[in-house]
């Protein structure tokens, strides 16, 4: 028992790690993921529960990969402190600013993570709201890295944003179509679905070496607007416009910025005199508040595409949320 207690530093939860870890069953291969809207605070419940569990987390956000977009992404390093000590976290500022970065990649750096920490007798917890890059480790899928193609690039070029998103709706993908917000965007995003669809082995999988338990943070959308509107303020106080004007100081180009979309596309835009600051509170809430929405439409496709993902309330007191992702990952293993 003294073992038990020591490793369960977070006390409050001390009865369900003890559940837990009282049986044979190896924690290692069952992968606790944890996803939620934007503003869900899911980073925070993530570390607790890792804290509880003596996990590691495992980040699944597409644009937290980059070093010195900090303010922007929401890398909120504090939520990872938990009773003064540091939850070592993965695929957070990995790749510099302006590098590409895609689903094929995250899924091999993903792997890579996953292995060393169970190689330290952790658990991996993934954590995040990237929902293609979620559903690549659910499903495993055997992806393919995609090469640029220019001729197939310089053809789109000519088409309007309009005609490509009206040809890219009708490929059935792992893509998600729904936050494409820039042509460049738009245009890499049609490119990988014309390989997969010459590769003939769409949405093929491979056999994973864990069992997925998807865990969802669901809040009301007045909630969810709230937090996004107090955390915007935040942002702003924080320093989010310095961020952009270092990023474009330091190298990084205004269509590169542009392409990572919501915050870096709205602060590029003002801080180059595109917009006004008030377009710019106006436009980027409204982009935030529709992509949170797309996040939850991603999520419900998940269920649709058979996925199986537990609910909580992300209203409720954390404490009663730790308490819930454990009690579904307790519930999980018994069941089994």
């Amino acid at each position: 028992m003294s073992d038990i207690v020591a490793k369960c530093k977070f006390y409050p939860y001390f009865c369900a790690y003890t559940c837990i870890h009282s049986t044979n069953v190896d924690l290692q291969h069952t992968l606790p993921i944890l996803i939620g809207p934007t503003a869900s605070q899911k980073t925070r419940l993530a570390a607790l529960v890792a804290h509880a569990l003596d996990g590691e987390i495992i980040s699944a956000d597409s644009r937290q990969v980059y070093r010195g977009m900090t303010i922007g992404t929401g890398k909120d390093y504090d939520d990872y402190m938990v009773n003064g000590e540091p939850i070592p976290y993965h695929l957070i500022d990995i790749r510099n600013a302006g590098e590409a970065y895609n689903v094929f990649e995250f899924q091999e750096d993903f792997a890579q993570a996953y292995r060393k920490i169970c190689a330290r007798g952790k658990l991996p917890l993934l954590c995040g709201g990237t929902g293609m890059y979620v559903e690549a480790v659910v499903k495993n899928y055997a992806l393919h890295k995609v090469p640029e193609d220019a001729a197939f690039r310089t053809e789109c070029e000519t088409k309007s944003f309009e005609e490509l998103v009206a040809e890219l709706q009708t490929c059935k993908t792992l893509h998600n179509t729904t936050d494409i917000d820039s042509k460049k965007r738009l245009i890499r995003a049609l490119e990988i679905a014309r390989h997969e669809e010459s590769a003939g082995d769409l949405h093929r999988t491979l056999q994973a070496p864990y069992t997925p338990l998807v865990i969802g943070v669901e809040i009301s959308r007045e909630e969810r607007r709230r937090r996004i509107e107090e955390r915007f303020k935040k942002r702003l106080h924080e320093g989010m416009i310095r961020e952009v004007e270092t990023l474009l100081a330091h190298g990084v180009s205004e269509e590169q910025l542009l392409y990572y979309g919501l915050e870096y596309k709205y602060t590029t835009l003002l801080v180059t005199g595109k917009i006004t600051q008030q377009q710019f509170e106006t436009e980027l809430l409204t982009a935030i508040f529709q992509f949170a929405k797309r996040q939850m439409t991603w999520f419900r496709g998940m269920e649709r595409r058979g996925i199986t993902i537990h609910w909580i309330s992300g209203e409720a007191p954390m404490h009663e949320r730790v308490q819930a992702v454990i009690g579904i990952i307790n519930s999980h293993i018994h069941g089994k």
